[in-house]
């Protein structure tokens, strides 16, 4: 029997795993980035409105993200068997599954505006947003189809092709935007339309550029081949895996959207700022989805491989990397906060003081919560590599949205603490998530390795063993 692999060996292999996909998730994030400052250089309103368009579309997106994200675990869990007929039956039904989510998906998109002037917001704002998402919303289709291929190779460790495809769609985004949004080089002037525009160019060039790759470099996987063919327990292995993880997120993207609406209530500017405070964190927080994403693949292997000791010994390597990332990110969010507001401002914009103030406050609020975001999509990370999702969906539900949500009401409005308030009640149930997933997977954690390898497209063999012990 081979020798246990050592701590120290475990955190060569996650760093090796792992610092591509944080590339990727950072320069896929700033796509996003790239449209928020291009767009607060442009007009502040524009800004606010591309905030609510961007959140509205995100929702849509990570809920069906969770179809994607199930893929990692069960090709992860194939290779550790050595089964890549079982690998590749789970992509191609995960192509299915997105694209029958971004058919239900798109009348949701083109009727975003009426929904919004219901949620309070300014008539001026939801009509620009309503404007982005009419198009930029058939980005969805190859957006999700991008995110089943990339999950297909990360669980492959095939990282660095990942990131690379990635780093050119952000520089694709950025002279889209600067030709779409300000009308240069002899493009129309088109606003928040422009940067609509560009998004969904991106999202098709992306999706383009993956299938070639994989089609020329990696002809033994035949992922396009028989793609037609339905194949009933495959689909139903990543729906049933799918499925709650795609809730789990939507319970926590919902929140950041729904604090959204209520700095919304506040006024413009209040929301714009809230917008590039949020940017600035969910680019640092891309540092943890890396992190939680290599955990999933590395889990999914151990359990694969019924490697217990492994599971364990790098689960520990995981959440050491991921704390430490937290405190460096706290650090800089405490240390120049009115900087990293500033870059998203208009120098000449008469409003430029008062956002950074209103965001560099914002921002002190949101290193209070650094530490419980790492700790709660680690542990999420972690679960759904031993394909346990659907009682962490319930704990993220209640975290969320019973705990939350409330507190999050409360504060800003009911104690008249404004957007500090919202940011805090943000902290408040992220941090009730991180304690009750993380207290699940090591409570549960002899269960997940049975004495027996666990069996190929049985996504809750695992997480029901462990419930039951």
């Amino acid at each position: 029997m081979a020798e246990p692999r050592s701590h120290l060996s475990h955190a060569r292999a996650i760093l090796t795993l792992g610092l591509p996909l944080v590339g990727s998730h950072l320069a896929q994030f700033s796509i996003t980035l790239t449209d928020a400052i291009m767009l607060g250089w442009y007009d502040v309103e524009v800004l606010a409105a591309q905030v609510l368009g961007g959140s509205f579309f995100f929702i849509l997106f990570i809920s069906g993200s969770g179809f994607a994200w199930a893929i990692t675990p069960l090709v992860a869990g194939a290779l550790g068997r050595g089964d890549l007929t079982e690998a590749r039956r789970a992509c191609r039904m995960g192509l299915w599954l997105v694209t029958g989510f971004s058919i239900l998906a798109m009348p949701v998109m083109l009727l975003a505006r009426p929904m919004l002037d219901l949620a309070g917001q300014e008539p001026r704002i939801a009509a620009l947003a309503g404007s982005y998402l009419s198009i930029a919303g058939w980005g969805i289709f190859p957006a999700l189809w991008v995110m089943v291929l990339k999950s297909h190779l990360s669980a492959l460790e095939q990282t660095r092709v990942v990131l690379w495809i990635t780093l050119l769609a952000v520089g694709v985004n950025a002279l889209g935007n600067y030709a779409l949004i300000f009308g240069n080089w002899g493009a129309p002037e088109m606003g928040i339309e422009g940067a609509a525009v560009s998004s969904l160019l991106v999202h098709l060039a992306s999706v383009a550029t993956l299938v070639a790759w994989i089609v020329r470099r990696m002809p033994d996987q035949a992922l396009f081949v028989r793609l037609w063919k339905v194949d009933r327990d495959a689909l139903s292995a990543v729906f049933r895996l799918g499925w709650p993880i795609g809730l789990t997120t939507v319970a926590e993207v919902g929140l950041f959207a729904a604090t959204s609406v209520m700095m919304g209530w506040l006024g413009a500017l209040p929301l714009a700022a809230h917008g590039i405070a949020l940017q600035i964190v969910s680019l640092t927080f891309m540092i943890q989805v890396g992190l939680a994403n290599t955990a999933t693949i590395r889990a999914g292997r151990a359990v694969g491989e019924g490697d217990a000791v492994g599971l364990r010994r790098g689960a520990v390597v995981i959440v050491v990397l991921s704390v430490g990332a937290a405190l460096a990110t706290m650090a800089l969010f405490l240390a120049v906060p009115r900087w990293m507001v500033g870059l998203f401002v208009d120098p000449a914009d008469p409003l430029r003081d008062q956002v950074i103030e209103i965001g560099r406050v914002l921002l002190l609020a949101g290193a209070l919560f650094q530490l419980a975001d790492a700790g709660q999509v680690v542990a999420l990370g972690l679960l759904r590599g031993v394909r346990d999702t659907r009682v962490p969906m319930v704990m993220a539900g209640i975290s969320y949205w019973v705990i939350g949500m409330p507190v999050s009401y409360q504060l800003g409005f009911g104690l008249g603490w404004g957007g500090v308030g919202v940011w805090l009640g943000l902290a408040f149930g992220l941090g009730f998530a991180a304690v009750t997933m993380m207290r699940r997977f090591w409570r549960h954690l002899p269960g997940y390795v049975p004495a027996e390898r666990a069996g190929g497209m049985r996504p809750d063999a695992p997480a029901e063993r462990a419930a039951a012990g």
